[in-house]
């Protein structure tokens, strides 16, 4: 299999589910704005959001895959098929029991996670009614995730990359239309999220049925292959996640700031994931189950190469995309959010927590990178260890930011955590000799280095000034911002050609 040809079918299919994430977010931003049913929308859904992220992308997909993987290449597809019927049903049951204890006690969630709402009483019973109706989505998603886990195994990725489409589609249309036929509107995003949960689940099926893979019931919790995979998942959901909990705890110190600023970090964190979406997420996808793979046959040769590969191809993507946000950010936050009820003020408060974003994007996304190079190996202490000190450093930082740079203060201090959370990684898989970089990085660095030079100054000049951008009509703003994406990207990709670079010199076979 073509790694990078791989990564490509991946980051396309993640391509088209941000476009539609993008158009979603513009629907609710020109629907509802950045006010108070927004503020209570985005702290409903993002309790789900994180549990999803730990129970499935998380802690469970990293303990997950290795495990069946290491089934697949030394035990054979019968022995794997039991192994994920086995893991489903466990994985079912505690997640209705889960889901329940969320609906629950959902007032206690939010006095938590928001405990800011409980000055304005309204804001506080919308938040907890929307969280009961979205809860449940966390059952839908985490099957899916268990599903996307099985066949990315098997490499078929599209069909993964693909089901966040439909939770798209499902958000767009209750915005967009059933929005007047709910009271307050807002709970039609609910709705929306909930039904989106149940299609990505519907879609995976026939792709399981197809590879002879579809789990069926099987309760055997003391299945041995059940047992290691949940001795690494309760670690491995620190260790995969603090990003998240960093954005949890960022919502809390964000509901005692002025009214906008929950909504604010939420564009532009939804900026910052769709670069993090297709090079990230796409390349930590590919790459555990070939690492994976890799150690099961105990070849650590390739397994170090193929780190290498991922590397280099982070920095060569991730890089230009970071400087991009920085300099684009009015003309991104206006063309995509500034209609209907959002102001100009959310517009220049948006463009602060994405600039402070930007700073960290780099490492967040060589944390999907380097991460499983430890979880591929089935260890779970070394990540774990830096999870917890980095998790420390970024509150340490928000409570050192907060004061001055208010919402932006909390969006640079998880850019910088991650950052900090990459370079202990890397120092680790170079520690522990897992890693050891291939020849050729100073001059990588240095003609990177000068293309990204003559992308930001074409984007830089390009750009025209700020001002204008929040004259402009609609068509302009989207004219103009699409021929400075393609003079962006053509200038950058045209000086790495200059400076030596060929597509072949990054393709790998798994």
């Amino acid at each position: 299999m073509n790694l990078l040809k791989a990564l490509a079918a991946v980051s396309s299919m993640t391509l088209l589910s941000r476009i539609l994430g993008f158009v979603r977010d513009a629907v609710i931003a020109r629907t509802f704005g950045a006010g108070a049913a927004t503020d209570a929308f985005f702290v409903a859904f993002k309790l789900p959001n994180l549990l999803r992220r730990l129970f499935a992308e998380g802690a469970f997909s990293q303990a997950f895959v290795p495990v069946l993987a290491e089934y697949k290449n030394r035990r054979g597809e019968e022995a794997t098929r039991i192994l994920a019927g086995r893991v489903a049903t466990l994985l079912f049951v505690i997640l209705m029991a889960v889901a329940a204890l969320g609906v629950i006690g959902a007032p206690i969630i939010v006095l938590v996670s928001a405990p800011g709402f409980t000055a304005t009483p309204d804001k506080f019973d919308l938040t907890v009614t929307l969280t009961r109706i979205v809860f449940p989505y966390i059952v839908f998603i985490s099957m899916v995730s268990l599903a996307g886990g099985i066949l990315n195994t098997w490499s078929r990725f599209q069909v993964p990359a693909f089901t966040p489409v439909l939770l798209n589609v499902a958000m767009i249309l209750a915005a967009a239309v059933a929005a007047p036929w709910f009271d307050p509107p807002v709970m039609a995003l609910g709705w929306g999220a909930f039904l989106g949960g149940i299609l990505q689940l519907a879609i995976q099926i026939p792709a399981l049925k197809k590879i002879g893979m579809l789990p069926g019931w099987d309760w055997a919790p003391k299945d041995e292959g059940v047992r290691r995979i949940l001795k690494l998942m309760g670690p491995a959901a620190l260790g995969v996640s603090v990003a998240q909990v960093s954005l949890i705890i960022n919502t809390l110190f964000a509901s005692f700031l002025a009214t906008g600023s929950v909504s604010w970090l939420y564009y532009a964190d939804r900026l910052m994931e769709f670069p993090t979406g297709m090079l990230g997420v796409a390349l930590g996808t590919i790459l555990l189950p070939s690492l994976a793979k890799h150690h099961a046959d105990n070849d650590p040769g390739e397994y170090s190469r193929l780190l290498d590969w991922g590397l280099r191809l982070t920095l060569l993507l991730a890089a230009p995309a970071a400087v991009a946000l920085g300099i684009l950010a009015i003309p991104l936050v206006a063309t995509l959010f500034y209609h209907g009820e959002f102001t100009v003020h959310d517009v220049e408060m948006t463009r602060l927590a994405l600039v402070a974003y930007s700073v960290g994007l780099i490492g967040l996304i060589l944390v999907k990178v380097l991460a499983p190079g430890f979880y591929a190996r089935q260890n779970i202490r070394t990540p774990v260890k830096i999870a917890l000190f980095t998790l420390l450093a970024t509150q340490a930082m928000n409570l050192a930011f907060i004061w001055h740079l208010k919402h932006a203060g909390l969006a640079l201090a998880i850019g910088l955590g991650a950052c900090l959370n990459a370079g202990i990684l890397y120092y680790h898989l170079r520690r522990q000799a897992i890693f050891s970089p291939q020849p050729g990085w100073p001059a990588f660095l240095g003609k990177l280095s000068l293309a990204l030079a003559a992308m930001a100054a074409v984007l830089w000049f390009g750009m025209l000034g700020e001002a204008r951008w929040l004259a402009y009509g609609i068509g302009e703003r989207v004219g103009h911002l699409a021929a400075l994406v393609a003079g962006g990207a053509g200038s950058y990709f045209l000086a790495l050609w200059l400076l030596g670079f060929r597509p072949r010199q990054f393709r790998r076979l798994a």
